[in-house]
């Protein structure tokens, strides 16, 4: 509101928020404790030397909140030169016979 000009102070919108059952979205305390009932799985890096390009990929997949939704944010890294090798910026995540290059 106080981009459009409507200066209000943010214990007003909170109780306005309240008062209408409305709550913000943001993560919750604690979400880095593991599952203890979870299996642990062994690092299978560990001791392995790194020494030339395509030895190692690594994949991470990124949510990025967007104003219509999420947008997925998915990248294939080599180790050893730390280059992108492959990435997809896609608004549904399915399985990889789908995405398109």
């Amino acid at each position: 509101m106080n981009r459009e000009g409507d200066f209000i102070h943010e214990n007003t919108v909170r109780r306005y928020m309240r008062e209408m059952g409305i709550m913000a979205i943001y993560p919750g305390p604690n979400l880095s404790k593991r599952d203890l009932q979870h299996q642990i799985y062994p690092y299978l890096l560990r001791g392995l030397n790194i020494t030339q390009p395509d030895q190692v990929w690594s994949v991470d997949i990124t949510y990025i909140r967007m104003k219509q939704g999420w947008m997925y944010l998915y990248a294939v890294m080599d180790w050893y030169s730390r280059y992108i090798v492959d990435w997809q910026l896609v608004k549904v995540l399915k399985s990889s016979s789908h995405w398109k290059r």
